[in-house]
């Protein structure tokens, strides 16, 4: 069946930043399942783009196809652990193709961003920039009029966009069911929780959506000393339950291992963590790695929105991964479609 090209936004063009092009990938093969099953004659492939790295560092971004008039999505994983690029490296490439895209003239630009950097500078604490706030304004004024993201650390940053729409997507749906059909986890004797009171409405959505008890970890940290956590307290009942501990991401995990821990000292059995985006910086994943050999946690699950390869998958036992390319292929569908995206977000 010919799609009528009036009811899309023109036609679906899709490229990568050098760090975005695996998880593209992967959403390009969910877009033509997508198609075959809607009977979609359009055919989905990555444009041909190149990422150019001068000798100083500078990077220049180049589009060798036509997408006058295209719907045009550019995908970049920030952080990318198989790259040496840094975080801000991989910044400037996206903006540098983001305004590459602008000079192209498509009629629509999004950037497909699964992991929004400087997200946990949202607020200002003391003499300090709102980074979350400069990067949001940087992708609108190069040109990005639409961003979709996964599990944005703080909801707030959504109201830094004065003209550009934020699309926070959600990993919630795919960790369940993965959980729940092959896992499956002993819903009854379960109780879900976060490592810290931030957590705790993601706590309770993902035990509404399981339907199970939560419980809540306060805890109190020590500003003048990145990543210090000065104490912590249960509020609930865990005593003989499994745990699934929910968060949005991981960084070097020491929020995550003192809430295992005191979760294990309050008498809980098996601990599962279940987080979007899995960075592991620094050296988590050798403390992960200490913290399941002294039985505190059992396993750890993430999402290839922060794609570690399959070795890694494979050869680390305490890791699973889920993902979460289909869910970005069918919102990119749908927005291609002006077909609704609400469901898909929650």
């Amino acid at each position: 069946m010919q799609l009528n090209p009036l009811e899309s936004r023109g036609a679906l063009s899709i490229a990568a930043c050098n760090s975005g092009k695996s998880f593209a990938e992967r959403v390009i093969t969910e877009l033509r399942r997508i198609a075959k099953k809607e009977r979609d004659e359009a055919t989905y492939g990555l444009k041909d783009t190149q990422e150019i790295v001068f000798p100083n560092g500078e990077v220049k971004f180049v589009i060798n196809e036509f997408i006058r008039g295209d719907d045009f999505y550019i995908i970049q994983c920030i952080d990318d652990p198989l790259s040496e690029r840094s975080v801000n490296d991989n910044l400037m490439a996206l903006v540098t193709a983001i305004h590459a895209a602008y000079q192209s003239d498509p009629d629509h630009i999004t950037a497909v961003i699964p992991q929004f950097p400087y997200s946990r500078q949202e607020r200002r604490k003391t003499r300090e920039a709102i980074s979350a706030k400069i990067v949001a304004q940087l992708l609108e004024n190069v040109g990005a009029q639409r961003v979709l993201t996964l599990d944005i650390h703080a909801e707030a940053i959504q109201g830094f966009f004065t003209y550009t729409k934020l699309e926070d997507m959600h990993a919630s749906g795919e960790i369940v069911d993965y959980l729940t059909h092959k896992l499956k986890l002993d819903i009854k004797n379960l109780v879900v929780t976060g490592p810290d009171v931030g957590s705790a409405e993601k706590a309770r959505h993902y035990s509404k959506r399981i339907g199970t008890s939560f419980a809540i970890v306060d805890k109190a940290r020590d500003y003048s000393k990145p990543g210090q956590i000065e104490s912590m307290r249960l509020v609930g009942e865990v005593k003989d339950r499994d745990i699934l501990i929910v968060d949005d991401m991981i960084a070097t995990g020491g929020t995550l291992l003192h809430a295992a821990a005191l979760l294990k000292e309050k008498g809980a059995r098996d601990i599962y963590v279940a987080v979007s985006l899995p960075f592991f910086n620094g050296n988590a994943v050798e403390r992960i790695e200490k913290a399941y050999r002294d039985g505190i946690i059992k396993l750890v699950v993430g999402t290839d929105a922060v794609f570690w390869g399959e070795a890694f998958v494979q050869n680390t036992e305490w890791y699973e991964e889920v993902s979460v390319a289909p869910l970005f292929a069918r919102v990119i569908y749908n927005v291609n479609k002006k077909r609704s995206v609400s469901k898909l977000l929650r």
